[in-house]
C-alpha cells in the first residue's frame, strides 16, 4: 500500500458519510496514472497552486483599486481567507478538506482585473455577458496549460457554483460559496474602516448585536453558525445568524461596494475606460493579441479571445496594456 492508499483508507475510516472521498471522486476528462503520494484532490490542489493565474491574483483588486497601504486585501489574499475558512468548516464537519482547500484556492482564479468593476464591464460588452466563475472554469478547464489542469468533476463543479443560483454537488463545494462571502464581507469591512470608507460605528447594532462587534468575532460566529447548522440538509447557517450576515452583505453593498462617491472607489471610472478601450482595440485588432494569448483560447471566435486576455490581466498589467496602446510616447531624435 503506497501513500496515496493509506491516506485514501483513513479517509474512510473518519470522514462523514456525506463526505467525498477522494477514491470515490468522479474522476477527470482525460485519464491519469494515479500518484504514489498524493490523492486527487491534493494534486488538484497543487496545480491550482502553480498556474499563472493563481500567482496573477496577487496584483487583481479586491475591492480597492490601487491601494498605496500594505495592509489592504488583494484578489490573492481575499482567495487564502476563503480557503482558512472553509478549511475550518470542513474539518469540523468531518468533510474533505483537500477537496474544499482545491476549490477554494481556484474559484476567483477567472476574475478580472480592477475587482467587480471590470467583471460588470466586461459583462455589458462580451456577448452572452462575463460572469467570473465561469471563466474560472474556463481557466481551469482551456487557457492554463498546454490543455487545461485537467481537474477533477469535483474541483471544477466547486469553482462554478460558488457563485450563481445554481448550488454545488457538494457539499465541499457549498462550504466554499458560504465561505466566499463570510470572508468578503468581514475583510471588506476591514478595508473599508482602513480607507476611511465607512466606521465601525455605523454598523447597526441590528448587525453587531447577533455576529458581534469586531472583525474576529464576527467571523468565528459566521463559522460557528456553519458548523452548528450540520451537513444533513445541505451546508448553511443557523437562520438568525444567516439573515444578519445577508443584513450586513446589503449594508456592505449600499455603504461600500455601489458607493462611487467615496475617495476609495473614485478611480473606478477610469479602470471602465481601460477595460472598454483594451476590448475594444482587441477586437478591432485581433493581432495586438499575443499568439500565444490568441492560441490557449482554443477557438476562432475574436471576442472571447479578447475577453480571455483581458480578464486574465493584472491591474499593473491592464494599466500599462493600455497605455502603450492609446497613450502616445515621447521620443527625442
Amino acid at each position: 500500500m503506497n501513500i496515496r492508499e493509506m491516506i485514501e483508507e483513513r479517509e474512510r475510516e473518519y470522514l462523514s458519510p456525506y463526505a467525498v472521498c477522494s477514491a470515490d471522486s468522479k474522476g477527470r476528462e482525460r485519464y491519469e496514472e494515479p500518484c504514489q503520494l498524493r490523492t486527487v484532490f491534493q494534486r488538484d490542489r497543487d496545480r491550482i497552486i502553480h498556474s499563472k493565474a493563481f500567482r496573477r491574483l496577487k496584483h487583481k483588486t479586491q475591492v480597492f483599486l490601487s491601494p498605496l497601504g500594505d495592509h489592504y486585501r488583494t484578489r490573492l489574499t481575499h482567495t487564502l481567507e476563503v480557503a482558512q475558512i472553509a478549511r475550518t468548516i470542513a474539518r469540523s464537519l468531518c468533510l474533505n478538506e483537500d477537496l474544499t482547500e482545491a476549490i477554494s484556492l481556484g474559484h476567483d482564479l477567472g476574475h478580472t482585473p480592477f475587482g467587480h468593476m471590470g467583471e460588470r464591464v466586461l459583462n455589458e460588452l462580451c456577448p452572452g455577458g462575463f460572469r467570473h466563475n465561469e471563466q474560472s472554469l474556463r481557466v481551469v478547464m482551456v487557457l492554463e496549460g498546454n490543455n487545461g489542469l485537467n481537474l477533477t468533476y469535483e474541483v471544477m463543479d466547486g469553482i462554478l457554483c460558488h457563485s450563481g443560483e445554481k448550488q454545488s454537488d457538494t457539499l465541499e463545494g457549498q462550504i466554499v460559496s458560504l465561505a466566499d462571502r463570510i470572508a468578503y464581507i468581514n475583510h471588506d469591512i476591514d478595508d473599508a474602516i482602513r480607507g476611511g470608507v465607512m466606521t465601525e460605528e455605523e454598523i447597526s447594532k441590528e448587525y453587531t448585536d447577533i455576529l458581534g462587534a469586531r472583525h474576529s468575532i464576527r467571523i468565528d460566529t459566521m463559522i460557528k453558525a456553519a458548523v452548528e447548522y450540520g451537513t444533513q440538509n445541505g451546508i448553511g447557517m443557523k437562520p438568525e445568524i444567516y439573515q444578519a450576515m445577508l443584513g450586513l452583505r446589503k449594508f456592505m453593498f449600499d455603504k461600500v461596494y455601489l458607493n462611487s462617491n467615496s475617495d476609495a472607489k473614485a478611480e473606478e471610472s477610469k479602470a471602465r475606460y481601460i477595460i472598454e478601450g483594451l476590448y475594444t482595440k482587441f477586437v478591432n485588432n485581433i493581432e495586438l493579441i499575443p499568439v500565444e494569448a490568441r492560441q490557449s483560447s482554443k477557438t476562432d471566435d475574436i471576442c472571447i479571445i479578447a475577453k480571455d486576455y483581458i480578464a486574465g490581466m493584472s491591474d499593473p498589467y491592464a494599466v500599462a496594456k493600455y497605455e502603450e496602446l492609446y497613450v502616445p510616447r515621447f521620443w527625442v531624435k
